[in-house]
């Protein structure tokens, strides 16, 4: 599989890994929906479920595949012939299929998961991806738990595992322990030392367990990795995976950190596609959600609005219509000075000279102390009094 260096393959999970949240499970229709937005979004591939775990997911990877024309259509298995014989059945109507195989890499798994040894995990791994390999062409092996794994053994299993035939490799933090300075190490590790990793994609695919799951794929993406799996909203098992919506943006404010990186997402779509995840999953967005929260352009500190109001980079480093909505939000609380208060005013038509406003903002800071925060009625009613 010939790949650009240049572009970041964006693989979202969404339907998979992020279904897994108890809850959150979804119907085919609906993952349908979800998969059809995810390809308008831009994203490269969609890892639509694991097809051996349950009728249901198995038929969701079978419409799925009917269902998107340009998007990889990606199933999970575990290195079992059985998993993979039936990943390839429900991936018989994809246009682009992608079967995705792997197994444990740590001493920690290798032990007390599969009570095994470093060799006999390494030939499984082997047989999986040569047995992935003879129904379809693009194949993804998963180093579960690499963000622990030791580093040398790690380099052995990729370089097997490529050499059987794997066209990415995906090497996990499975429980979101590394730093972000250690995962890059790792992906830089596996860049220097794996003599034929020029074959293959390395795909990061980070948990939130500490809260690092967004930067430790930013740091893998800068030492090499070209593949980030992630969600929308950052959904998935425990505290959740990358967010698709924050690699995204990072890309696109920090671009002369990656030059000539670019993905095929339109971040315009952001907010469209967070709320429908949120309320088809039935998972609320946390207000303070970076990129997608109903907080992340709301300003309410009178020191903030008044700078914003001024000249908006102040206080803004991604505009609200990047990402689908369609202004900053001035949010009026006691904490807002006169020129949020003159702002919202004028919007409603009010004209107010400088004595004016400064008696008028006295009034309403009597009525912001009783209210959390003030809509246009309360301020029609304020002019009024």
């Amino acid at each position: 599989m010939l790949h650009d260096p240049n572009h970041l393959y964006i693989f979202d999970t969404t339907l998979r890994d992020g279904e897994q949240v108890p809850g959150c499970q979804l119907t085919t229709p609906e993952k349908i929906e979800i998969a059809k937005d995810l390809e308008s979004l831009g994203v490269d591939i969609i890892e639509a479920g694991f097809p051996v775990s349950s009728p249901g997911d198995f038929q969701s990877v079978v419409e799925l595949s009917k269902a998107v024309e340009n998007v990889i259509i990606c199933a999970l298995t575990r290195a079992h012939k059985n998993d993979i014989d039936v990943a390839a059945d429900a991936l018989k109507f994809a246009k682009r299929p992608r079967i995705h195989t792997g197994i444990g890499a740590s001493d920690m798994h290798i032990k007390y998961k599969f009570n095994s040894t470093r060799e006999e995990i390494l030939e499984r791994a082997v047989a999986a991806v040569k047995h992935a390999k003879s129904y379809v062409e693009d194949v993804e092996f998963y180093a579960e738990d690499a963000g622990r794994a030791d580093l040398a053994y790690l380099a052995q299993m990729v370089e097997a595992v490529i050499a059987a035939g794997a066209t990415v490799v995906n090497i996990p933090d499975t429980n979101g322990y590394c730093l972000p300075d250690q995962y890059g190490a790792k992906i830089a590790y596996l860049k220097e030392h794996v003599s034929n990793i020029d074959q293959a994609i390395i795909s990061a695919h980070c948990h939130n367990d500490l809260g690092l799951a967004t930067a430790n794929s930013v740091a893998a993406v800068q030492h090499g990795a070209r593949q980030v799996e992630c969600t929308i909203n950052g959904i998935g098992e425990r505290a959740g995976n990358t967010s698709l919506e924050e690699v995204a943006m990072i890309l696109k404010v920090h671009q002369q950190q990656f030059p000539g990186l670019t993905s095929n997402i339109n971040s315009k779509l952001f907010t469209a596609i967070s709320q429908k995840v949120s309320s088809m999953m039935r998972m609320p967005v946390q207000p303070n959600k970076a990129i997608v929260g109903k907080n992340a352009f709301a300003h309410s500190s009178g020191i903030h609005q008044d700078g914003f109001l001024k000249h908006r980079e102040n206080y803004e480093i991604i505009r609200p219509e990047d990402v689908g909505l369609d202004e900053a939000g001035i949010i009026l609380t006691a904490r807002s000075g006169r020129h949020a208060l003159k702002h919202h005013l004028e919007r409603l038509g009010y004209q107010l000279d400088k004595e004016e406003l400064a008696a008028t903002y006295e009034k309403f800071l009597v009525i912001a102390d009783a209210k959390k925060d003030l809509c246009d009625d309360d301020l029609k009613a304020l002019m009024q009094s």
